[in-house]
This record gives structure tokens, sequence and C-alpha cells, in this order.
């Protein structure tokens, strides 16, 4: 019988950790904005409780702090309410809470509806390689059919 190494890690079990961050399709979910964003509010601090155990009252507190003004559980549980329609979260609350739950996830959603893509900071430099290596390219096919261009009248 052949044993298991289990000191070596399996290569082909590893996959790319993700570059850019928001929720998936499965969380946004359908409907408009009116549903999606609420969903997603919940979604983050549902997660938040569970990861860090950040109870929604906790969490209120601490946004108020970051903002200087009160924010209640009950604001935050009318933000993440499809029903509460007329209850939308600011844009300054919607900062202090994605800074106070370090919920980045939060961030990839408007940039994802208008086809962009948020990541973090330490691959933004990787990004602009990319970009640079690319425009590279794009010149260096220019100058080689001018290059060819140029045989061509020399002939």
């Amino acid at each position: 019988m052949a044993r298991r190494d289990t000191h070596t890690a399996d290569l082909l079990s590893w996959e790319p950790p993700e570059v850019a961050v928001g929720y998936g399709l499965d969380v946004i979910g359908r409907g408009g904005l009116e549903n999606q964003i609420p969903r997603l509010l919940s979604r983050a601090l549902d997660d938040v409780k569970d990861e860090k155990g950040l109870s929604r009252t906790v969490i209120a507190g601490l946004m108020s702090l970051e903002l200087h003004r009160n924010i209640s559980k009950d604001m935050l549980d009318k933000w993440t309410s499809e029903a509460s329609v007329s209850n939308r979260i600011p844009l300054d609350a919607f900062v202090a809470l994605v800074k106070v739950t370090e919920a980045a996830d939060l961030l990839g959603f408007i940039p994802g509806i208008l086809g962009f893509a948020v990541v973090p900071q330490k691959y933004a430099e990787i990004v602009q390689l990319y970009l640079l290596e690319e425009k590279e390219r794009e010149i260096n096919a220019a100058k080689t059919a001018v290059q060819a261009r140029l045989r061509g009248v020399r002939s």
C-alpha cells in the first residue's frame, strides 16, 4: 500500500488569490440598486459578525466615533432592509462602515457596475507595469510596420 506524503504541498490544489475586491453575483443578486445595496450591507455586517464578533450595535458605535455624529443600530437595520426604501446609507456613513469593519469587498460593488475593478494598493504597481508593457507592445508593432514599409520603399 502506498503512503501519502503529508509534508509536501499539492501544487495542483493551489489557486491564485483574488486580486480584485468585491462580492459576487450570488450575494448581489437580482433587482435594482434599491435591493442590491441593502443586501450587500447586510451581508458585510453578517460577515463581520461571524469573522470578528462585532455586533451591529458595536459597529454603529464605531461609526459614530468615526463620523462624530450618532449612528444607531436601528439606522444600520434600516440601511440593510430591502423593504425600507426611504432609508439609504449616506456616502460618508458607507465610508465609515467600510473603514471600521474593514469590509473591503463592499468597495467593489459600484466600480463593478461601471466595468471597473478595485484592487488593493499593493497590486497597483503591477497593473501599471502591465499597462506600460501593453503600450510597449503596441509601439513595437507600429515600429515594425513602419520599418517594413521603409524596407519596401528602398527596394
